[in-house]
C-alpha cells in the first residue's frame, strides 16, 4: 500500500496570490465602510425598510412643472364609479369625519371640477324651467325670457366658493405653519361637499316656498357638517388663535352662499294676489285680480 501527502487546506488558504482567495461583490456598504451620508438602516420588524411602500405609491406627481397639463394629469385619473362613490358619500353624515382617510384616498380634481360644473348647469337650468312653470301658470299670458345672466352668476359664485376659498385657507394655513393639508385635499373637500346643493337643485323646480327652504336648509347642514367634519381637526392642530376668526369667516361664507342661491336661483314661484293693483303714474296696469309669478 502506498502513501501519498496531501497538502492541508488551510494551508492552501495561508498561500500569496496562487491560493484561494475570496471576493465580495457587495460593494462597500457591505463590507462595513459606510460613511456618514448613508447610514445604517434598521431591521424593523418583519418588514425591513419598506419606506411606506403604499402611501408612496398614492403620491400623485406628473411630469414637468406645475404650470403644464402633465403635472396635473395624475389628478385626473380616476374612474366614474369612485367619483360616484365619492360624491354620494358626502350625503351620509356618519361618513364624513372619516372621508379622507377612507374615500379620499389619494385625492383627485376631476370629482371635484365634475361637481362644480354640474351645479353650475343645475342651478341655471332648475331656475330657468321653475321661472318658466311660474310664468305659464300665470295670467298675464306673456312668454318667458330666459335671463342668461344668472348662467354667469352660478359660474362666478360656485367657482369663487369651490375654488377660491380653498386654496385661500390652505395659504392662510401655510402662513400658519400647517403643512398637514394639500392644495387638492382642500379643493377635493370643498368640491365634492357641495355635491349636496345638486338634488336640491332639481327638486327645488316645484314650487312650494316652504318646501324650497327646507331643502335649501337641509343642503346647508350636510355640505355644513361634512366641510366641518374634515376641515376643523386640521384648524384645531394649529396653535395660532387666528384659527378661530377662520372658522367663524368660514361660517358665515358657507351661510351666504346658501341664502345666495336660495334668493337669486330658488325663489321663483307662483303667488295669487289678493285685491286690485294700485295703478301707478303713468302705467297701463288694469284693475282685478290676477295671478304673476313673485320673487320670496
Amino acid at each position: 500500500m502506498a502513501y501519498v501527502q496531501v497538502e492541508a487546506d488551510d494551508q492552501r488558504l495561508e498561500e500569496g496570490p496562487e491560493g484561494l482567495q475570496f471576493k465580495s461583490f457587495l460593494g462597500a456598504d457591505a463590507s462595513g465602510t459606510r460613511n456618514a451620508s448613508n447610514p445604517p438602516r434598521s431591521a424593523g420588524v418583519g418588514n425591513a425598510d419598506r419606506r411606506y411602500l403604499a402611501d408612496e405609491a398614492n403620491q400623485r406627481k406628473g411630469g414637468g412643472g406645475f404650470w403644464t397639463l402633465d403635472y396635473y394629469q395624475p389628478y385626473f385619473d380616476v374612474d366614474t364609479q369612485t367619483v360616484l362613490k365619492r360624491c354620494y358619500t358626502t350625503l351620509i353624515p356618519t361618513a364624513a369625519p372619516t372621508y379622507i382617510s377612507t374615500h379620499l384616498n389619494p385625492a383627485d380634481l376631476y370629482g371635484p371640477f365634475w361637481t362644480l360644473t354640474t351645479l353650475i348647469f343645475a342651478l341655471f337650468l332648475s331656475s330657468s324651467l321653475g321661472a318658466s312653470i311660474a310664468k305659464y301658470l300665470s295670467t298675464d299670458g306673456k312668454p318667458y325670457d330666459y335671463n342668461f345672466q344668472l348662467l354667469s352668476i352660478a359660474v362666478t359664485l360656485v367657482y369663487a366658493y369651490g375654488l377660491g376659498i380653498p386654496v385661500l385657507l390652505w395659504v392662510a394655513l401655510r402662513y400658519l405653519g400647517v403643512g398637514e393639508w394639500s392644495v387638492v385635499e382642500a379643493i377635493a373637500i370643498w368640491g365634492y361637499a357641495q355635491f349636496a346643493w345638486i338634488p336640491v337643485a332639481v327638486l327645488c323646480v316645484i314650487p312650494v316656498p316652504i318646501m324650497r327652504w327646507v331643502l335649501v336648509a337641509a343642503a346647508f347642514g350636510l355640505s355644513g357638517w361634512f366641510l366641518a367634519a374634515n376641515v376643523y381637526p386640521i384648524l384645531a392642530s394649529a396653535e395660532a388663535k387666528a384659527t378661530r376668526l377662520i372658522i367663524i369667516i368660514l361660517a358665515a361664507i358657507h351661510l351666504g352662499v346658501a341664502i345666495s342661491f336660495k334668493v337669486i336661483f330658488f325663489s321663483y314661484y307662483v303667488v295669487d294676489k289678493i285685491g286690485a293693483d294700485i295703478p301707478l303714474p303713468g302705467s297701463d296696469v288694469p284693475e282685478g285680480n290676477s295671478t304673476t309669478p313673485r320673487w320670496f
